[in-house]
């Protein structure tokens, strides 16, 4: 069997989200639990059905058993993969090889994070890693991560292809405008170029307005063999196409740190669909970052390497422009609950199955979703669309 086989074999059939921006007052098992009830019945299913699930945590080594408990269920299949925010999207190849093989029938995918709200919060996190989880050529120079990183790889895009600071905001302001359409985003108030450009420093290029928001957040989606979600509640999105790349952990081992695993998880990824970049009419990358959108869409291949701040210029990716990037208002000014590679998927589908109200796009059929994990390390990159693309 090859990769193509697996093409278009698996859909989504459900997805759901809890919590978002400050889930007072409840766990993030709790609020992941919801999430994924919230996603089975989406799919017209219920718990008894799941015999499947992929989940991590950047708090917990062990964190699907808990779920698994949690939950109620006893899957035949089980992935914890983690490797950062692009694990929500890197969990699908796995989860289609075991439906594919008749090792399960229906994978439940779900993360939760209540890093705002929760005692121990992402500040807490952050001191920890650098006693759990130190980088050795960076820790010791106590820099503040992951922006610093991020902060670099601007700085050098800049200095290397003429990238203006008035690029990057365009960004955070496309970003912004499409998250007024959409009811469940945190931050919805006017946001203009000036305004990200003359917000509080960070990081030099960066200043908060560059950054992805803190919030509590869930999000879950369920995965079935195509034959099967043809008959269940909603309409099918299949998985075309999906592949993970990782060349590093640390950016200061990236050897290019204007090229990222992008170009590689991206190139397989659109070898097993039969599709490009260029034929999508979405594309949902991981903006922890404002660089982060105009690195993936050179390494991806919706502009050439150098062509990403020409290619978000004067609102093209805002509501109206060349290309629909976001929609859901990203990590920037949706949700970013520490991994949001999730909630990626989550926009693609009700992109692809018209449930997006006002930010709704006009009859979608492809769409690229990309995760990105640690400091541009690892890459996952995923192709969905509806029946008119098998």
């Amino acid at each position: 069997m090859r990769l193509n086989d697996l093409r278009g074999r698996v859909a989504i059939a459900g997805v759901g989200q809890e919590g978002l921006g400050e889930a007072q007052g409840f766990t993030e098992q709790e609020i992941l639990s919801r999430a994924a009830l919230n996603a089975v019945k989406d799919a017209g299913l219920s718990l008894k059905d799941i015999d499947g699930i992929t989940t991590c945590s950047s708090l917990s080594t062990m964190w699907v058993m808990p779920v698994i408990e949690y939950l109620g269920i006893r899957p035949t299949f089980i992935d914890s993969t983690m490797i950062g925010g692009s694990s929500y999207v890197a969990h699908l190849l796995p989860a289609i090889h075991a439906l594919e093989s008749g090792q399960c029938n229906a994978v439940l995918v779900c993360y939760g994070s209540t890093q705002r709200t929760a005692a121990f919060n992402r500040a807490e996190l952050t001191r920890v890693r650098k006693v759990m989880d130190p980088q050795p050529f960076e820790t010791p120079y106590d820099a503040p991560m992951p922006v610093a990183a991020y902060a670099l790889a601007a700085q050098r895009h800049m200095h290397q292809y003429g990238t203006t600071r008035k690029q990057l905001a365009e960004v955070a302001v496309a970003a912004r405008k499409w998250a007024q359409r959409n009811p469940e985003a945190v931050l919805r108030g006017d946001l203009g170029i000036d305004d990200v450009i003359h917000a509080r420093p960070v990081a030099e290029p960066f200043t908060v307005r560059d950054c992805c928001m803190v919030s509590d957040g869930a999000g879950a989606y369920v995965l079935t063999r195509a034959d099967r979600a043809r008959d269940l509640a909603k309409k099918p999105v299949y998985v075309l196409g999906n592949a993970t790349a990782c060349w590093n952990r640390q950016v200061s081992s990236m050897e290019d740190l204007t090229v990222t695993a992008a170009s590689e998880s991206g190139r397989r990824c659109f070898e097993m669909a039969g599709y490009g970049a260029k034929d999508a009419d979405l594309a949902m990358l991981y903006d922890a970052f404002t660089i982060n959108t105009i690195l993936f869409l050179e390494d991806l291949g919706f502009c050439a390497k150098g062509e990403g701040g020409a290619f978000v210029d004067d609102g093209a990716i805002a509501p109206g422009g060349r290309l629909a990037v976001n929609t859901n208002g990203g990590g920037l000014s949706c949700v970013h609950p520490g991994m949001y590679g999730v909630f990626l998927m989550i926009e693609a589908v009700r992109q692809l199955r018209g449930e997006c109200g006002q930010r709704q796009l006009n009859d979608p059929h492809l769409a690229v979703v990309h995760g990105n994990g640690g400091t541009l390390s690892s890459q996952s990159t995923a192709l969905l669309g509806t029946e008119q693309t098998l």
